[in-house]
């Protein structure tokens, strides 16, 4: 466990303030869930709740189905990181998200564009050099955004179409149901 220095007080009603560093490295912001869990030498420890995550596994399996079937490299977030990847670049599950494309989760945003095309938005901060053009479709869970599901073109010059986005339309929309259950 990192030791931060820093201290914080218990209030009247058992709340403990995070201080904004820790809040703006780990992306907590106002409103966000966390799970709370105990170990044996009496820490207490939060953790940053995703509804994506809980179905991990399930993501899993439906990202190498989307990869099988679209022959592209598919990936499913959640608000923060990629939570499942399959059909190459292994690399970038659990990374965190680019700020573009939860910028375009938030406004709920479907995006199919190549590298270099203004609407192009990258997965991650840094992508692959591999990928050359993405479909991205945001995932709704009762109205609220949890994740997106992306396919990722790696072939040179190849720009994705409307077939990839009807796909990503359908797996986001089949894995906000999942979330609803």
């Amino acid at each position: 466990m990192k030791d931060t220095g820093i201290i914080r007080a218990i209030d009247g009603l058992g709340r403990i303030v995070i201080p904004k560093e820790i809040r703006k490295t780990y992306r907590i912001k106002e409103n966000d869930s966390m799970e709370i869990y105990t170990n044996q030498e009496g820490e207490i420890i939060l953790k940053k709740y995703s509804p994506i995550g809980e179905l991990s596994a399930f993501a899993k399996e439906y990202a190498e189905s989307l990869a099988q079937v679209s022959g592209h490299v598919a990936a499913i977030t959640d608000r923060d990181s990629v939570v499942a990847v399959s059909g190459g670049l292994k690399s970038m599950r659990g990374k965190a998200i680019s700020d573009a494309l939860e910028e375009r989760m938030n406004r709920r945003e479907s995006v199919v564009a190549a590298k270099g095309e203004e609407a192009y938005v990258p997965i991650l901060e840094e992508m692959p050099r591999e990928a050359e053009s993405v479909a991205v479709n945001p995932i709704l869970s009762a109205g609220d955004v949890v994740g997106s599901v992306c396919l990722i073109g790696t072939k040179v010059g190849e720009k994705l179409g409307e077939v990839e986005q009807k796909l990503i339309q359908a797996a986001a929309g089949f894995l906000g149901k999942q979330m609803e259950v």
